[in-house]
């Protein structure tokens, strides 16, 4: 079975209105993204040793978490024509070459959603995931279609699907970022946060180093997609220890930043 077999179910909803007063989020603590069924936690606990790093935000930091915290919030809405706009250009990014006949349609399986209709698994992730698919596939062409036709490697029978593991993706990256707190309680959220003022689009950025990271990292464990959470797990792992080296000053110098550009 290949990636367009199966049941994958998307990750859960990004709680809205987040609560700027508190440093805390609704109803997240613990909470996770899934994919395939049965499976267990995809985002790893936060750590000790990682809890309570501070330095205070310039305002210039602030406004740029605000921003894209504003981002995360709004949700895939398919009555309005800038999302219809952009599911169409994420079509023509993956397959320049071949019609879509409709916003819904079985051709979408295509790209490893889980039904004819792309936006019941943007519930997940937001408008936001889009964003980042539509970001990779304009941005790094080569390694978008290397993932979403599985061309590197030595490749299991039962797959990831391409488009659903992307929204995990958005999703993981919020939960590691603190993106859903008033002010990031981590280290690697406080890194991320002068990392976002030195560039506005680090999380897009981000998320295709992420991506790519998987998939190399899927490789190496030789995963099937009932090992998507280990393989998760294991990227945001490594994540973690690339932003918090001393010579990170912005994520071009992080050492999985190459392997978008093979």
């Amino acid at each position: 079975m290949d990636e367009r077999g199966g049941s994958f179910v998307a990750v859960r909803r990004i709680p809205q209105g987040i609560d700027r007063g508190t440093g805390g989020c609704h109803s997240t603590s613990g909470s996770a993204a899934w994919i395939g069924r049965g499976l267990s936690c995809v985002c790893a606990q936060r750590r000790e040793s990682d809890a309570r790093a501070s330095f205070d935000l310039t305002p210039l930091q602030e406004g740029c978490l605000y921003r894209l915290k504003n981002r995360i919030e709004v949700t895939y809405d398919s009555s309005r024509p800038e999302h219809q706009e952009a599911l169409r250009a994420l079509w023509s990014v993956a397959f320049p070459k071949e019609e879509l006949r409709d916003l819904v349609s079985d051709q979408w399986k295509q790209m490893g959603w889980q039904g004819k209709d792309p936006s019941t698994d943007f519930r997940g992730g937001g408008f936001i995931s889009l964003e980042n698919l539509l970001f990779f596939g304009k941005t790094y062409p080569k390694s978008f279609q290397d993932l979403l036709r599985k061309q590197d490697g030595s490749r299991a029978m039962w797959e990831y699907p391409f488009a659903v593991a992307g929204v995990n993706i958005t999703f993981m990256l919020i939960q590691m970022l603190d993106l859903l707190s008033a002010k990031p309680q981590s280290t690697v959220g406080l890194v991320f946060a002068k990392l976002l003022s030195e560039n506005e689009w680090a999380f897009d950025l981000l998320y295709c180093v992420a991506f790519k990271m998987m998939d190399e990292q899927w490789l190496a464990m030789r995963a099937t997609y009932m090992d998507f959470n280990s393989v998760m797990k294991a990227t945001r792992a490594q994540l973690e220890k690339e932003l918090l080296l001393e010579d990170i000053g912005r994520l071009e110098d992080m050492p999985s930043y190459r392997l978008l550009l093979q």
